[in-house]
């Protein structure tokens, strides 16, 4: 039972909100040409990707790091998503964003509080997220390369570089050496592909 004290209208402006973030579209794929991607989708993959990084990185708060890569990209909701060209001309208030979509939540602290270590980049927890961030784009770029996007290359190349920690440039390497259908398709299971069984 809810504490008496919440107003969980005000939850539920919120998770309408979010629900916006799955008609937010990723700007930047504008510029490669192809795919398309909501910023809820990112967001989940980041998520997940924060999450296997926490694991591989001893001392650091996994749970932290997964809400800190679900909630950065909340205010876009606000906002949109405003890709590298964009924000060359354009400055976006992020700031008061995330404060006007935290107002009157009982967990507003929480939410301002990780998404402010987020863009602050000074915990371990922050810099793991924003190699999860970088991570779930390098991840569809790999992706696009794969399908034969002819520009998806130079992306990845720029986008291995702001990668910061150890176990998220291993982990772009082994993005990048392995194909995408991998994990389905296996040249030892042949068989099954022409027989079925």
């Amino acid at each position: 039972m809810a504490r008496p004290d919440t107003d969980l209208k005000r939850i539920a402006d919120l998770l309408f909100e979010v629900g916006m973030l799955k008609r937010t579209p990723r700007t930047g794929y504008r510029f490669l040409g192809t795919g398309e991607e909501s910023v809820a989708e990112h967001l989940f993959s980041a998520a997940f990707i924060g999450y296997c990084l926490a694991q591989l990185d001893e001392g650091v708060d996994a749970f932290k790091v997964v809400k800190m890569c679900l909630f950065h990209d909340l205010p876009e909701a606000r906002t949109g998503d405003h890709n590298y060209v964009y924000k060359k001309y354009v400055r976006v208030d992020e700031e008061r964003a995330a404060e006007d979509l935290a107002a009157g939540l009982p967990f507003a602290h929480e939410i301002k509080g990780l998404i402010a270590e987020f863009n602050e980049h000074k915990t371990q927890e922050a810099v793991l997220s924003h190699d999860a961030d970088q991570l779930a784009l390098l991840l569809q770029l790999k992706e696009h390369k794969d399908l034969g996007s002819r520009y998806a290359d130079a992306w990845l190349r720029n986008n291995a570089k702001r990668l910061q920690t150890e176990v998220a440039k291993s982990m772009a390497e082994a993005i990048l050496q392995t194909d995408l259908s991998a994990w389905w398709f296996k040249e030892k299971d042949a068989d099954w592909w022409v027989k079925g069984k």
